[in-house]
């Protein structure tokens, strides 16, 4: 079992001596479920990238800027968004680390509901 605040510290230190500012390790995969704590530096970022079907964001430690073309939203610590289904960045506004549980797959609704669907030809 992964203890979130050591992998927090872990990441926030390997990040500091990244020259990049940043770091990342997926410690839960299993299926589509995806969860990785990612740390930045004051000033560093996740440029601009393509949203997963479905994902959150957690600010374990620091504050953040979540950037998209709907809107700009400022986290701190303990605070938890969804990730809009559209590209977005992350701005690390001080040192923080953040927990992103994403799924990388979806079913289809109609199959998870149990209803048959049916073309005609």
């Amino acid at each position: 079992m992964d203890n979130l605040n050591t992998l927090a510290r872990q990441q926030i230190d390997d990040a500091r001596a990244s020259a990049h500012g940043r770091s990342a390790h997926l410690f839960l995969h299993d299926g589509p479920l995806r969860q990785t704590v990612i740390a930045l530096t004051t000033g560093s970022a996740l440029d601009e990238h393509n949203a997963p079907p479905a994902a959150s964001l957690q600010v374990l430690y620091g504050r953040v800027r979540l950037t998209a073309p709907s809107g700009n939203h400022e986290l701190f610590a303990g605070q938890i968004t969804a990730i809009p289904h559209e590209r977005h960045a992350l701005h690390a506004v001080e040192d923080s680390a953040v927990l992103l549980t994403a799924v990388t797959k979806v079913p289809d609704r109609a199959q998870d509901s149990g209803i048959i669907t049916a073309t005609r030809g």
